[in-house]
């Protein structure tokens, strides 16, 4: 199935543009009909320049499954709901993935396989929920446990960007000052202290000699770290060595490490305990929350959770002895998996690491800014004490002679 690049015509006589997957043009026109547009004219593009143009974000996955639940749960059927959900989208972009959706279930595929077919749409485990949702005949029940699930994680990604911002904001000034300290203001008191004497402290010369780099050299103190983050940003993407020491590297960061963890471990424990609930066996389950990880160290930690589980070990021994959770987090488990109730227990998991993510992000917020205000004020008073107190022991010597 090829992709277009459409120009089209509703009813009322509005343009409307975009990309649409179709076996040919006669296809992509009858597309275009159910969609109640009018083709004008189109071309055929490449998938990989739709790969971030058609995005679709976490709150529409929302809509769709709220949407997709009630209508569901009211007895629309499957087609019908979906027609309707594709006439309500704002988005163009997720409207012709809805309406992609309507044309393959009428074409006999499944919900599930549909979406299969829209990977920038839907991950791993949103299609391995629907799919064990259509089997069970528990779909609405499925789609409620992915519209709470997508809410939690909606929040706290918006909890993590709400802390972030501040510290990238106030590093990014404190950068600021001291660069234009360094480029401007030493250079001049430089020029004064070497009028007022020929042999001023170490610490100044080493201010003054810093100065003097980067004002010849300024264009390296900007560009060399954007450059060295490009680097390793595209060597994290393509050579696995790196990203292994990276990702192993931002678990033993101070504060930050821990709380990463914390929320890796979180997002695992409550996709393993949707699908878990939905009907997967627990094999399944692991195999598919190893790709939403997010990290090469606990993805390998859960590999091996799997191997020793294939191999017939207890499911809380095979955790124990990959160390991925604390000792009060593996009795939770060893209670679920002998009375049954492992996705209680692993609920009860992601409750604890949340729990503790928040109250983490809460102190953090509390102490980032006052702490960075310390930094900066240390950073400024430290550069003016070494260009000033000498210049200040001269002239006190020199009145005092």
């Amino acid at each position: 199935m090829a992709t277009f690049s459409y120009r089209a015509v509703n009813h009322e006589g509005q343009i409307q543009t975009g990309n649409l997957d179709a076996s040919n043009a006669i296809d992509l026109e009858l597309r275009l009909k159910k969609m109640e547009l009018d083709l004008i004219r189109f071309e055929s593009i490449k998938k990989s320049a739709l790969s971030t143009a058609r995005r679709i974000t976490r709150k529409e996955l929302i809509t769709f499954c709220f949407h997709m639940d009630q209508l569901l749960r009211a007895g629309v059927p499957i087609i019908e709901a979906l027609s309707d959900l594709r006439d309500t989208v704002e988005n163009p972009a997720f409207k012709q993935v809805v309406a992609t959706l309507l044309e393959d279930i009428e074409g006999g595929l499944r919900l599930s396989e549909a979406m299969a077919n829209h990977p920038h749409a839907f991950d791993t485990v949103f299609i391995a929920l629907i799919r064990t949702g259509e089997r069970s005949g528990q779909l609405p029940e499925v789609l409620t446990q992915l519209t709470e699930n997508l809410k939690w994680q909606d929040e706290l990604a918006s909890q993590v960007k709400k802390a972030m911002m501040y510290p990238l904001f106030a590093g990014a000034v404190i950068f600021g000052v001291v660069f234009l300290l360094m480029i401007f203001l030493v250079p001049q008191l430089a020029i004064t202290m070497k009028a007022l004497t020929a042999n001023p402290p170490k610490a100044t010369l080493a201010l003054i000699a810093v100065s003097a780099f980067m004002r010849q050299f300024w264009y390296l103190c900007l560009g060399l770290p954007i450059v060295s983050g490009v680097i390793l940003f595209i060597l994290a993407k393509t050579n696995e060595d790196v990203r292994y020491q990276i990702d192993a590297m931002l678990l033993k960061l101070p504060v930050m490490g821990p709380l990463t963890q914390k929320i890796i471990l979180a997002r695992f424990s409550t996709y393993f305990a949707l699908m878990y609930k939905s009907g997967l066996g627990v094999l399944d389950c692991i195999e598919i929350a190893e790709k939403i990880m997010g990290n090469r160290i606990l993805e390998q930690g859960l590999q091996r959770v799997g191997r020793e589980i294939s191999d017939g070990t207890a499911i809380t021994q095979a955790f124990q002895n990959a160390r991925l959770f604390p000792p009060l987090v593996l009795r939770m488990l060893k209670v679920g998996e002998s009375t049954g109730g492992l996705d209680t227990a692993l609920l009860n998991v992601s409750y604890f690491y949340n729990r503790e993510v928040k109250e983490t992000m809460s102190s953090l917020q509390e102490l980032i800014k006052p702490a960075l205000t310390v930094i900066l004020g240390g950073v400024l008073i430290g550069i003016l004490i070494t260009i000033f107190l000498p210049m200040y022991d001269v002239i006190a010597k020199t009145t005092i002679r």
